[in-house]
């Protein structure tokens, strides 16, 4: 009896063992389970599906390839997240890294006569004593600049056979750069001659080994011509040059355009040394184009003297012209030597002075003068009556000319002067005053005028019309007219400002300067300068804009001398629009500047528009990014 009680109970511990052995290794494997898949869903969610984890018991393994330290390192961190960071062992491995590229190896070397001088990076492995020893056997000891840096890395292929070519060539270098890279050596020198040009070129790419690319740039010193000479040609044949000289490479190439207009085929010009002015290029070229409006003759040019022989074929009346624009066009320096084998012919007519006044104030001076002071002094006097910038000369001196020719022609120059236009023809016996005039007592002051200077029984025609739109007082437009005249010039050319500025662009200033003539012509007006913007932008900022505009289309109005005691500038924003703003070209439309005539009988609305010029613009109003401009 007892000894089954005892056998009970230890039947009895033992179920006890089994079901808590069972209990305890489900426990295990439920940890482990729970904890494999925690990490593995947080790796996963960051991307990290390369990883394995594995649990045993309580502790979780990672494995697998890194892309880089850092990862794995993160790796780890998100593991340590989800379990007890104790717990994570770390059997991961990290991908090797591509080994970082070498740098680019160069050297340059600088050698004048001061010295030479080297800098740039050079592989470890190259000898660097030996290269500076090498250039002190060129320039001494004290001669060498050393700037070289070096980097522990392989010498690239090609880069010992390129510092060796580097190194021999500069003993026949002594004022040079030499730029080394692998298989590759550039050398920039200067030589003596071009002869020495010819033979370093030579020596050098019979030197440079196979394997490297040799780039060279050697110049020479330009010639010295003595005397500079060029000498072009046009007969039946054809043109060519004789001769030809250029001081410049910019000035050969104007030189050679010049002749190849002229009808010559691949002509030549040498650079050199010896030029007697900066502006041989401009007598070259002048006296080319002469030759070729002549058609047929030689010009010849030493130094400063030019000779021109035309062709007996050219009429005086055409030979003097050509002649007299070349002699104005030449420089100072030059001086112009003309002959025409052919005499005049008797039927030609006798030697003429013209000038002709254009309707919008050019003069043109053609014909003979005595000298060269009376040719300045006509020049100069024509310059003060109509502007310097309005007057062509295109005289010629020659000599046997009436004693009182200088007399005759500034009288006639002063008589053209009181015309709106027209033309003075100066002969040895008579002087013809044609044109149109606004001063309907022209005729008879004229005549006075040229009575008082020629004296009595001088031969002399004054045959003027009287135009009343030329009279400073009959000729006044209307308002109406002003109106008009001003709306086609603004309808011809458009008004454009600075973007984002109230400044108006260069490209309207002549537009300006035509309303302001107008204007000026036009008398006292009650004129109103209006200005409009599109709707883009906010309100306040375009009628500020617009305001702005108009001020300024004012203010360049009254820079060209314009009295506008009369005018006002207003801006209306973006009120009134002439185009739907929902386009682009309804929005151009709308940034425009208005002319308008105020009159006592209406009221000035922004609508009642007279003068328009509406003008393309792209900008904005200052601070606001999409609002746009008013332009004229």
């Amino acid at each position: 009896m007892r000894l089954s009680s005892l056998l009970t109970i230890f039947l009895t511990f033992a179920a006890a063992a089994v079901v808590a052995l069972v209990a305890a290794n489900f426990s295990v494997s439920l940890i482990e389970d729970s904890s494999e898949i925690g990490v593995r869903d947080a790796l996963d969610e960051k991307g990290m599906t390369w990883a394995e984890v594995e649990a045993n018991g309580l502790q979780v393994s990672l494995s697998g390839t890194a892309p880089t330290e850092a990862v794995r390192f993160s790796a780890l961190t998100t593991a340590g997240s989800v379990v007890d960071a104790a717990r994570v062992i770390d059997d991961m491995g990290v991908a090797a890294q591509e080994a970082l590229a070498p740098p680019k190896f160069s050297a340059e070397i600088l050698r004048n006569d001061s010295g030479l001088s080297v800098i740039g990076l050079i592989p470890a492995s190259t000898d660097k004593e030996y290269v500076i020893a090498r250039f002190n056997s060129l320039e001494g000891s004290t001669g060498v600049t050393d700037l070289i840096e070096t980097a522990d890395y392989p010498a690239p292929e090609g880069w010992d056979s390129a510092l060796d070519f580097a190194l021999s060539a500069m003993s026949s270098l002594p004022r040079a750069k030499v730029s080394v890279q692998a298989n590759r050596v550039a050398i920039t020198a200067i030589t003596d001659s071009a002869l020495e040009k010819a033979r370093l070129e030579q020596n050098l790419r019979r030197m440079v080994p196979s394997q490297v690319t040799l780039v060279l740039d050697i110049a020479a010193p330009r010639p010295v011509i003595t005397p500079f000479t060029t000498r072009f040609q046009i007969t039946e044949e054809g043109a060519s040059f004789d001769a030809c000289s250029a001081d410049t490479d910019i000035a050969a190439e104007r030189i050679v355009a010049a002749a190849k207009a002229a009808g010559a085929e691949a002509p030549r010009c040498t650079v050199g040394l010896g030029v007697p002015t900066p502006k041989w290029a401009d007598a070259v070229t002048a006296s080319i184009n002469a030759l070729a409006k002549l058609g047929e003759g030689s010009i010849t040019i030493v130094d400063a003297d030019i000779s021109l022989l035309a062709s007996a074929n050219i009429s005086q009346s055409d030979f003097d012209t050509i002649v007299g624009e070349l002699e104005n066009a030449l420089p100072g320096v030059f001086a112009l030597q003309a002959k025409l084998p052919q005499a005049q012919d008797p039927n030609a007519g006798p030697p003429e002075f013209n000038a002709t006044l254009s309707p919008e104030g050019q003069v043109q001076l053609r014909g003979r003068v005595n000298d060269d002071a009376l040719r300045e002094l006509t020049t100069s006097f024509a310059k003060a009556r109509f502007g310097s910038t309005n007057v062509y000369t295109a005289t010629r001196v020659v000599e046997d000319l009436p004693a009182d020719w200088t007399t005759r022609v500034l009288a006639g120059l002063e008589g053209l002067g009181k015309l709106s236009n027209g033309s003075l023809t100066v002969t040895p016996d008579n002087i013809v005053l044609t044109g149109n005039t606004g001063n309907p007592h022209a005729s008879t002051e004229l005549a006075s005028l040229m009575a008082g200077k020629l004296g009595e029984g001088t031969a002399f025609d004054v045959n003027v019309t009287y135009q009343k739109q030329l009279d400073p007082v009959l000729g006044l437009p209307t308002p109406n007219e002003c109106e008009a005249e001003i709306g086609a010039i603004v309808a011809a050319g458009k008004i454009n400002f600075e973007p984002g500025s109230a400044t108006i662009d260069a490209s309207a200033l002549g537009t300006m300067d035509d309303i302001a003539a107008v204007l000026k012509r036009c008398g006292e007006l009650r004129l109103e300068i209006q200005g409009y913007t599109d709707s883009q932008g906010r309100e306040e900022m375009n009628l500020a804009l617009s305001q702005s505009r108009a001020e300024s289309v004012l203010n360049e109005l009254r820079a060209r001398r314009v009295v506008t005691g009369t005018f006002k500038a207003v801006g209306y924003g973006e009120a009134s629009p002439v185009a739907s703003n929902d386009s682009e070209a309804g929005r151009e439309a709308n940034r425009r500047i208005e002319f308008r005539l105020i009159r006592p009988d209406t009221v000035a609305t922004p609508s009642e528009t007279t003068l328009e010029n509406t003008a393309q613009s792209s900008d904005t109003a200052p601070n606001t990014p999409t609002e746009e401009s008013a332009t004229e």
